[in-house]
């Protein structure tokens, strides 16, 4: 009996021991990858269209290609197909999908921007995406440009940096000029040059983008890369409605790089020179008494972002209106407390609609004549931080500076390295303090270029401005039925520069200054625009 017992116990404990070892392949063959493109009706590619399978917070979005990939897929599952504009799509889930989104039905009755006019969207066959204030409410851009990121297919928004304030670079089906492929902008009917950080994403009603040539031929050459149509708000009928919002937020690096602290570093750098052949550096690595965590003192954690909008808007049967201002400030993550990564917006607005007279009932000749202004106002204030320099960064030095050495230096060390420097580079020489009061550490001519990321912060920042004045007037007459004259002028005028000076400094032995100096630049320019249109539409 007992060896019978015995035997049973020995099984039950392979069975065991197998179930333990097959059931993670078993669970391995419940699921699967999935691989696939989205496209449209066209066949062109949908970039960033969301992929998820159903249910669960397993998704991604598709590449500039249209393609996804998804991992860890159960047997069985569905994947979601969805992407703004386009009716979602629920699929079973396969090793390979093509995925053709169709476009939502209900946005064909949308009013939309062609060149000099509008059309309802499902006359229209020419490529145009359309981007609607409503779109834009649920997100939280700091420029126009970044306003199109994931809303319009086909049209590529890349950061160009993450400096505050940084224009986007923005492609209308990849790359289509060797030297620039930025598309042309349209604001207001106005062709716009010097970039669109003048406009206030809450000033926008629409954006319309025209994507081939047969929807951008009505301005030539100029829109080889796309169109980007802007339109800007107007006011409402009924009575004068004010509004005021206001929005406060912060901003922190959601992730430092994972790098050696001090007593990994000693350890690590004992090895390498006893696998060598050389004697250990440290005598002690286990004795820390200095660990510079280099990413800490660089961030300016909880960053702030204030926004104020203000607006005054109505209309009535001969007037429409909408006046807003508008006031954002941002502070760079990096550089941000130290006044050396900043932006700080202020913006004006204006758009006046006024029937002059309308007689359309007496009369089918000379009967009716509007007139229209937009005018704005952007004033420009930032700074940033050298991040392509010859010398490298503030970043990069925090990266590869060793944890051993300290930020500051007090007392004994911090008179024994300004006797130092003072004796060998008399003439040059001039101690740098922080904001602490403290002296400022020189890493060491074995550090070549690479400084103290915190000694640059210690210098005066250069200050970039920019003013921009965007106007555009127009008068139409109805000249008989059907038949109307539209004259317009419009003009943009920018004017821009910055502001530096130097004072005598010490970063390293290869990074420093014996003079102070100073320096201003200024720059300006003007486009302005006269248009004549004749057009006859007669339903």
């Amino acid at each position: 009996m007992k060896i019978k017992s015995l035997m049973q116990l020995a099984v039950k404990a392979t069975v065991a021991l197998m179930l333990m070892l097959f059931a993670p392949l078993s669970a391995y063959a419940q699921t699967m990858a999935v691989k696939g493109v989205v496209i449209d009706q066209t066949g062109e590619p949908v970039i960033g269209a969301t992929a998820r399978v159903e249910g669960t917070g397993n998704g991604t979005i598709t590449d500039f290609d249209g393609n996804f990939e998804l991992s860890n897929v159960p047997n069985g599952a569905r994947i979601e197909f969805s992407y703004v504009g386009y009716i979602k799509q629920l699929l079973p889930a396969q090793a390979s999908m093509k995925v053709v989104l169709e476009e939502d039905s209900k946005t064909l009755e949308d009013v939309i921007v062609v060149g000099y006019g509008v059309q309802k969207k499902s006359v229209v066959t020419a490529a145009i995406a359309k981007v609607s204030s409503d779109d834009l409410s649920g997100t939280a851009p700091v420029r126009m440009d970044n306003a199109l990121k994931g809303l319009a297919a086909g049209v590529n928004v890349t950061s160009s940096s993450g400096q505050p304030g940084a224009a986007s670079r923005i492609r209308v089906r990849g790359v289509g000029t060797v030297n620039n492929s930025d598309p042309l902008y349209i604001v207001d009917g106005m062709p716009i040059e010097g970039g669109l950080d003048f406009i206030n994403p809450s000033d926008i009603e629409s954006i319309e983008v025209l994507k081939d040539a047969a929807s951008g031929a009505i301005y030539g050459a100029r829109a080889a890369n796309g169109v980007i149509l802007v339109t800007t708000k107007k006011g409402k009928s009924g009575k004068a409605t004010v509004n005021y919002n206001f929005s406060q937020g912060w901003q922190t690096a959601w992730k430092h790089r994972d790098v050696l602290n001090a007593q990994e570093y000693m350890v690590l750098r004992n090895e390498g020179l006893v696998n060598a052949g050389q004697a250990p550096l440290y005598a002690d690595p286990y004795n820390v008494t200095v660990d510079t965590d280099w990413q800490d003192l660089l961030f300016n954690d909880n960053a702030p972002v204030q926004n104020h909008e203000f607006t005054v808007s109505g209309a009535s049967d001969n007037v429409n209106y909408y006046n807003s201002l508008g006031f954002y400030t941002q502070d760079g993550i990096v550089g941000g407390n130290y006044g050396h990564s900043n932006y700080e917006r202020l913006t004006l607005r204006s758009n006046l609609n006024a029937t002059l007279f309308d007689m359309s009932k007496e009369r089918n000749w000379l009967n009716k004549m509007e007139l229209s202004s937009n005018l704005s106002y952007a004033r420009v204030k930032s700074s940033g931080i050298d991040v392509n320099s010859q010398w490298g960064g503030q970043l990069s030095s925090a990266l590869s500076l060793p944890p051993i050495i300290p930020a500051y230096v007090t007392g004994e060390a911090a008179q024994e390295q300004i006797n130092y420097y003072t004796t060998n580079f008399p003439d040059e020489y001039r101690p740098m303090y922080g904001r602490n009061g403290q002296l400022l550490n020189i890493p060491g001519a074995g550090f070549n270029e690479m400084a103290n990321p915190l000694a640059s912060f210690a210098l005066p920042a250069g200050k970039n401005w920019s003013h921009k004045f965007v106007a555009n007037w127009s008068a139409t007459l109805q000249l008989w039925d059907g038949l109307k004259f539209r004259t317009s002028y419009g003009v943009d005028m920018s004017f821009w520069g910055n502001n530096a000076y130097q004072i005598p400094y010490w970063i390293s032995p290869t990074r420093h200054a014996s003079y102070s100096r100073a320096s201003a630049e200024s720059d300006r320019g003007t486009v302005w625009q006269l248009e004549n249109v004749l057009t006859y539409d007669k339903i």
